[in-house]
């Protein structure tokens, strides 16, 4: 596509994307630095990060809130030396992700999409981010025999994404069909040694913590009793739990922000 009068065309290749480097002979195409430029936009938008945390950033993550102050900061400054030591010393990817936890409004999906779009800016990395439920839904879809798409078309590009960010994980009921269709997402990922960021609202069963301040909560809160029990034993190798204890933002700062005075 040639670029239109208002953009800016490139100075070193004229906006063709790739330079004649010579090699003593007719010389060898390369590609432009611009196009690494260009890239982490593009890998952005086919990260398919949702507009309400497109703007997210580790730096703009507050941590300021009246309770759970230390928790936000520790949550963030996991997610920054994350990123930092994502490359390894043999040059590739670290394998593990993240399993950020905590009820709703603390900023779950904030870290892991503010992660995502950081590793995928400085590394180039090819992302994906799904929340569970809209995944269950569009493969769900599939079904119908009207549909064009594939249970295989949509799993796919989650299975494969270098980073995944897997958002809300347990919302589901945790039916047998929900259960193969996770298995199958993690399993994958698992042996493919591909990175998975999660988000969930329920603790683990090892969260004495957690059951000591709730003794009444029922057995279905806990993530133990929302995923098979071998893919709650993967998800320990696959991410590094990050809980994260504070007051609901949304409805501690946003609601009041919201509204509207007589």
């Amino acid at each position: 596509m040639e670029p239109t009068s208002e953009e800016a065309v490139c100075p070193d290749c004229g906006g063709r994307g790739w330079q004649i480097r010579a090699d003593g002979g007719n010389g060898t195409a390369v590609p432009c630095d611009c196009q690494k430029t260009q890239e982490a936009p593009r890998l952005l938008q086919v990260a398919g990060l949702p507009e309400r945390y497109q703007s997210c950033r580790l730096d703009n993550f507050r941590v300021e809130l009246p309770v759970g102050r230390e928790s936000l900061a520790r949550a963030r400054a996991i997610a920054e030396r994350y990123v930092e030591e994502f490359l390894t010393t043999q040059g590739g990817f670290r394998e593990s992700g993240l399993l950020f936890i905590g009820p709703p409004g603390v900023g779950k999906t904030h870290l892991a999409a503010a992660t995502l779009s950081t590793l995928i800016r400085d590394y180039r990395v090819r992302g994906k981010f799904v929340d569970f439920t809209s995944l269950i839904y569009q493969i769900q879809a599939t079904f119908d025999p009207r549909s064009e798409g594939s249970k295989q078309a949509v799993l796919d590009p989650v299975m494969r994404a270098e980073v995944l960010v897997l958002d809300e994980l347990g919302a589901q009921k945790p039916s047998p069909w929900v259960s193969e269709t996770l298995y199958l997402i993690l399993n994958t990922r698992y042996t493919r040694r591909l990175p998975t960021l999660f988000t969930t609202n329920y603790p683990l069963e090892e969260d004495g913590a957690a059951s000591e301040a709730e003794p009444g909560r029922s057995p279905g809160q806990l993530l133990s009793h929302r995923i098979p029990a071998m893919l709650l034993s993967r998800l320990y190798e696959m991410a590094q739990p990050v809980v994260i204890d504070s007051l609901d933002y949304r409805q501690t700062i946003k609601m009041h922000q919201h509204q509207l005075n007589p």
